[in-house]
């Protein structure tokens, strides 16, 4: 038997170190459009201008996948801004070997398995569908008192656990300690040496009750407790907690917003007509996958965009009111 969050990083261990998922068992963003590549490609480089363009800055991402958006974004970067594309040191936090070898065919990059290797100076950071990959622990309401779910055999069970506040019979509560600390040495480390991060992922603009834990195999859902290594489980990002780690470390906080309305304020559905235009073969094909990211039916509402920054950075481009 072991704790939910244990259960989950040791799975989640084994199924990034045995499968190439992406496309396979879930599509993100940037595998959707090269418009949304591009676009944070560009936010970057206006958040170093806006850093005053420091003749040296690291550029990261956290979990790039098959490192098509980083991919993407260099490349409007180069086009757009070469200054920027001079002044940045790519590194790349991903701990999956297979991964890995596959952002190697795209990107020239140093590679770390965690964010607390990341150089020293200031920093421009993407980390988008990190945190919903990171382990949860869920608390279940049981009469006058809390529970905590553990997992064995491939089934949950409950153990007593300390007091998580008023909620009615059965209400889950889920806490990721694992992405609060992250966000907390992110936000220490850019309020010490500037920069800004931005987040996007799914979830709640506000921390609540609920169970969100989830898992897909070939693009469909699946048991998220069988075959531990087999299946992508993932849960719903608290971005108020994210928020409040950020804030609690010196960092000041934009957001969260919703994605859509942030990729709308980046100019994502220009820049995909100009690519229709330029492949009318595939314009229905650029122009669906632009609006599935700013819909709200789609993904524009669940997806959000959360940025910490130095204190004295202004407000990052997407975020204004």
């Amino acid at each position: 038997m072991e704790r939910l969050d244990a259960f989950m990083a040791r799975a989640g261990a084994a199924y990034y170190a045995r499968r190439a998922a992406l496309g396979r068992d879930f599509t993100t963003a940037p595998e959707m459009s090269q418009a949304f590549g591009e676009c944070l490609g560009l936010w970057c480089a206006v958040t170093w201008q806006a850093m005053g363009a420091p003749p040296r800055v690291v550029l990261a991402e956290l979990g790039p996948g098959r490192g098509t958006l980083m991919a993407d974004a260099l490349r409007a970067v180069r086009e757009m801004v070469p200054a920027f594309a001079a002044a940045l040191d790519l590194h790349l936090v991903e701990s999956s070997p297979l991964l890995r070898a596959a952002q190697a065919e795209r990107l020239s990059a140093t590679w770390h398995d965690s964010a607390d290797t990341l150089p020293p100076g200031p920093m421009i950071l993407l980390a988008n569908e990190f945190f919903d990959a990171l382990p949860i622990r869920q608390f279940v309401r049981r009469g006058a008192g809390w529970t905590e779910r553990f997992v064995a055999d491939g089934a949950f069970v409950e153990q007593p656990a300390e007091d998580q506040g008023e909620a009615p019979e059965g209400a889950v509560r889920e806490v990721c300690e694992a992405g609060s600390a992250v966000a907390k040495s992110l936000a220490a480390r850019l309020a010490r040496e500037g920069g800004a991060a931005l987040i996007l992922d799914y979830g709640p603009a506000e921390s609540g009750l609920g169970d969100t834990l989830q898992a897909l195999r070939d693009n469909a859902a699946a048991d998220p407790l069988a075959e531990p290594g087999s299946v992508d489980i993932t849960a719903h990002v608290d971005f108020a907690a994210l928020a409040a780690a950020g804030r609690g470390a010196g960092a000041s906080t934009h957001g969260p917003i919703p994605m859509g309305v942030f990729l709308q304020r980046l100019g994502l559905m220009a820049r995909s007509a100009m690519l229709a235009r330029a492949a009318p073969a595939q314009a229905g094909a650029i122009l669906a996958a632009a609006q599935r990211l700013v819909a709200p039916e789609g993904m524009g509402r669940l997806f959000k965009a959360l940025a910490l920054a130095h204190p004295a950075l202004p407000t990052p481009a997407g975020f204004e009111n």
